[in-house]
């Protein structure tokens, strides 16, 4: 029923950039805020990134801030990252979800989670 499906992901150099997307459907997107998480080989998911229901607030975790950029068009109910400047510790399998209650930063208070795209960044 509810969906949320990544897709962007890639292989690059470092330095290079990347947009991904986020579709979703099956959930009134424009009354949460979504988010972008990511999980490194052999580490714990971890925040990137999210956005208010609005679109009007944002949120970055320092290791990106600066390079990433988290938007959402929500006539088509749809979550970007743009990331810039790519660096080997960005590679990771990124996932979008959808806000539940609670904090910005925490998967735990995310639902409905994405399969994940791939990025991977060489050196």
């Amino acid at each position: 029923q509810v969906k949320v499906v990544e897709s962007g992901g890639g292989l690059v150099h470092t330095g290079d950039s990347l947009r991904l997307s986020c579709a979703t459907s099956g959930l009134p997107f424009s009354n949460y805020a979504m988010g972008w998480f990511r999980q490194g080989p052999g580490k714990e998911r971890h925040f990137v990134a999210a956005i208010s229901y609005s679109g009007l607030m944002t949120f970055y975790d320092d290791s990106v801030k600066g390079r990433f950029t988290i938007s959402r068009d929500n006539a088509s109910d749809t979550v970007y990252l743009q990331m810039h400047n790519l660096q080997p510790e960005d590679t990771a399998l990124y996932y979008c979800a959808r806000k539940g209650g609670g904090s910005y930063y925490l998967a735990s208070d995310y639902e409905d989670w994405g399969q994940g795209t791939q990025v991977t960044v060489s050196s």
